[in-house]
């Protein structure tokens, strides 16, 4: 008797689960039609900027405040050549750049553009001594200081670091976030990938002139085929019923399939140079002929990793430590990935408030002057706001 009663409890049980997801699965359904707005309508980098500095596909933006800077030292964000930048801003409660506006600091972002067949010829000397040069040129003009902070996301990262070898008295800080640096590691699927025994760098480049996006595409989709192809069919199919989970998958959606080509000679320098051949850490990387020796970083050095990141291991990043001149590391890390770095939920509550505070403690007081000149950037730029990245 005791078991049939259970048995019975057990199929009423059950039956009330099936209905109960039986609705669930048509009130998903009922909302296709809003999932389709969203994926069309969903903004991405919203926080109002401004173009002020312009260079062929090369664009330098600067952030506008409501309030004057409450630090004398300005922010530069230096972005990979890979994809679009509003990563880092990609919706208002997922944003990087508020984050650092929020604290005080005026904030500038390199937007690298699309290299179109004319510019494959670019290499890395362009992008570290002319195209990053002129944008601290600009801005420290724009200030009247002599050096800001960087910070470099992934490929970013490695081109700020090669910046801040070759201009150490222009850096007053480097914030280094999910960075290749030592690449010989062998932990990373990339790495693998990018052997000289497996790719020909030189033959794809010559063919292709460009790295295409398409390609770029497809290498990280396939780093993680379960999570790229069938957990996220998943993650949608469970945020039917949950607008701003819909708004936020199609924002990130919308930035993974923005995929854009890299100069064709720069791809090939960063593949040969530093996947194949590890030459930054082992001192023997040169960019327009001048030597990127890590010692000559003096400056204050922030390292933020992901246990989690597929991309670059958190030893890549750490792989600096051992060969700046600087006394002054510190290192956060969350459980996370490559992108949950940057705006996942637990990033932006608990490591970038971090990472902002501790820039805070390493800035001046804005009472120098120099935020005069500052203040009136409105004026002065030519005021070309990009609502959407193109």
């Amino acid at each position: 008797m005791n078991i049939s009663r259970g048995l019975r409890g057990v199929q009423r049980e059950l039956q009330a689960r099936m209905a109960a997801e039986h609705q669930r699965f048509w009130g998903r359904l009922a909302n296709l039609p809003r999932a389709v707005e969203a994926a069309c309508d969903t903004p991405v980098g919203t926080t109002p900027r401004d173009v002020v500095l312009e260079q062929r596909s090369f664009k330098l933006l600067r952030y506008r405040r409501s309030t004057p800077a409450t630090h004398a030292e300005p922010v530069l964000f230096c972005y990979a050549l890979v994809n679009r930048s509003y990563i880092l801003d990609l919706q208002p409660d997922k944003s990087v750049v508020a984050q650092y506006l929020d604290r005080g600091f005026d904030v500038y972002m390199i937007d690298w553009g699309i290299p179109s067949i004319a510019d494959r010829h670019l290499s890395l000397e362009d992008y570290v001594c002319r195209f990053i040069a002129d944008a601290v040129d600009h801005i420290l003009r724009e200030h009247a200081r002599k050096d800001l902070h960087m910070l470099g996301y992934c490929m970013g990262g490695t081109l700020a670091t090669s910046y801040a070898a070759l201009h150490p008295d222009q850096v007053k800080t480097l914030t280094l976030l999910a960075t290749p640096i030592a690449f010989g590691g062998g932990e990373s699927l990339l790495n693998l990938w990018a052997s000289p025994r497996t790719f020909d760098v030189d033959a794809f480049i010559d063919t292709h002139g460009n790295c295409p996006g398409w390609f770029l595409q497809a290498s990280f989709l396939w780093l993680k085929p379960i999570q790229s192809f069938i957990e996220k069919t998943t993650a949608l199919y469970e945020a039917m019923d949950a607008p701003r989970a819909i708004s936020s998958y199609f924002a990130m959606e919308r930035w993974i399939n923005d995929n854009v080509p890299v100069a064709g000679e720069t791809f090939r320098e960063f593949v040969k140079k530093l996947y194949q051949n590890d030459e930054l850490v082992r001192g023997t990387f040169h960019v327009g002929g001048r030597h990127v020796d890590l010692a000559k970083i003096v400056c204050p050095l922030l390292l933020l990793t992901a246990k989690n990141d597929h991309l670059v291991t958190p030893s890549s990043t750490e792989g600096i430590r051992r060969r700046v001149g600087s006394n002054d590391i510190t290192s956060l890390t969350i459980g996370a990935g490559h992108v949950g770095l940057v705006v996942g939920g637990k990033a932006q509550a608990t490591i970038w408030p971090e990472a902002t505070k501790w820039l805070v403690e390493r800035s001046k007081a804005n009472n120098e002057g120099g935020g005069v000149r500052a203040r009136n950037f409105v004026v002065q730029a030519r005021n070309e706001q990009l609502q959407q990245p193109r």
